[in-house]
């Protein structure tokens, strides 16, 4: 079964959440590669951007025909995200292109969160006012640290005063709606630099603020030079220590710790990225992009010679991505796993990322009671451990030693910040009784 067949035949078309209403973008294009990064990029170096570069042009075209083959289901597009990569490099005219294709294909909503990632130093005031123009309503921006030595350590392309001048030219174009990205367990980061990089974000002012963990992927610059838990790293106590002060500092400053890694003001909280930890539907394109349609994920190539070449093949058959080297796409579809027991752990993983957890009513009415009182009685240990919670209806905590007396309504959340910092401890419990 190809995948035109595939989403006419599995796709619940009368159920809201079965449609896309959602759509990422990849753009690969990077000035260089971080020495942390193992997403699928391409560098062009320092001089290139979209106005310069042929490849960033001949992908766009690509991407423009990804787009104009791909099935619609007559639902309007209520989010957009332009991650990467640096989409920064492209041209005011490449993004609009973009954006006129989502429309003439799917339709955009009025009111659509349309996000995109900028770095510092990657973008003009001119170009910023026309991303905003073209519909652009929410700016993710790259800054990691405030440190130029942990910038330069990592192989960032910027400086703390690109910052500030990125910083100074969301005002002057009156993009309010902007999130600042950090990183924590950098290899000799502080304490004293986190607590000072924490608050020189605050300081600017973002809607938004998002701090990850590094992590040290195989294969990376990263991976050849540093082991996890072995100096120049933190440790595992002192990573700890700054999730909490993150913590702390940001629910202090008015930000509320919506998901384990994102604090936004109120109002304030990315729409796109809880399309994922809501485990809805959503189009994926570009090189490396994953699309999640009829309960299929469905991963492109991820370099740019076989992404395009894949992208022309569809085109050419008329049949909107079918795999370009079959066995390989096959095989990453069956390991996508549609099973019960791989949705149920998929959406306690994502979902337990979330402040407010899972649903309990929600999740009973579609997994069943049984299965919600067997979770909950292998949480039983980590619930005295003050680690996981079950609220009511109100919002208050309540104990339940008995898992058949669970509320009628409430949800199955992980404590601030501890059931948070021990989410992989939890995790690894639930997916060794359900797997």
């Amino acid at each position: 079964m190809d995948t035109a067949e595939l989403l006419s035949t599995t796709l619940p078309a009368p159920a809201s959440t079965g449609i896309p209403r959602s759509a990422y973008l990849h753009i690969p294009f990077c000035r260089r590669r971080c020495y942390y990064c193992d997403f699928p990029v391409s560098v062009v170096g320092d001089r290139k951007n979209g106005d310069t570069s042929g490849t960033i042009q001949h992908y766009v075209g690509a991407l423009l025909l990804e787009i104009s083959i791909t099935p619609a289901f007559c639902q309007p597009l209520e989010t957009i995200f332009f991650g990467g990569g640096t989409p920064s490099l492209l041209s005011v005219g490449q993004l609009g292109r973009i954006l006129d294709a989502l429309h003439r294909q799917f339709g955009i909503a009025a009111g659509a969160e349309i996000s995109i990632e900028m770095d510092p130093g990657t973008f003009t005031l001119e170009q910023l006012q026309g991303y905003c123009s073209a519909g652009v309503s929410r700016i993710s921006v790259g800054v990691q640290a405030f440190q130029d030595e942990l910038l330069h350590l990592c192989g960032r392309s910027h400086t703390v005063s690109d910052i500030y001048a990125a910083a100074d030219l969301l005002r002057r174009a009156g993009a309010d709606n902007f999130s600042l990205d950090l990183i924590s367990g950098l290899p000799h980061q502080t304490l004293d630099q986190w607590r000072a990089s924490l608050e020189a974000a605050v300081a600017l002012g973002p809607a938004h603020i998002s701090t990850y963990d590094l992590i040290v992927e195989p294969k990376t610059p990263f991976s050849r030079s540093y082991q996890p838990g072995v100096q120049p790293l933190p440790s595992d106590g002192t990573a700890a220590q700054m999730y909490r002060l993150a913590q702390q500092a940001l629910t202090g400053a008015g930000y509320d710790h919506y998901e384990i890694s994102n604090y936004a003001k109120p109002g304030y909280q990315c729409r796109h990225n809880r399309v994922y930890w809501e485990n809805r539907p959503y189009y994926g394109f570009g090189m490396g992009a994953t699309s999640y349609v009829g309960g299929h994920r469905l991963t492109r190539p991820r370099k740019t010679w076989e992404y395009s070449e894949w992208v022309q093949s569809q085109a050419e058959r008329r049949s909107p991505q079918p795999p370009l080297q079959r066995g390989a796409v096959e095989t990453a579809i069956e390991d996508a796993g549609t099973s019960d027991s791989d949705i149920l752990l998929e959406t306690l993983m994502l979902g337990l990322r979330l402040a407010e957890g899972v649903s309990l009513p929600a999740f009973a009415e579609q997994f069943g009671t049984g299965t919600l009182q067997k979770i909950c009685q292998c949480l039983q240990p980590y619930c005295r451990q003050g680690w996981v919670e079950i609220v009511g209806g109100d919002g208050v905590p309540v104990a339940v030693s008995d898992c058949h007396q669970l509320p009628a309504q409430g949800w199955l959340r992980l404590s601030d910040p501890e059931g948070f910092l021990f989410s992989n401890t939890i995790l690894a419990a639930l997916f060794g009784k359900f797997s």
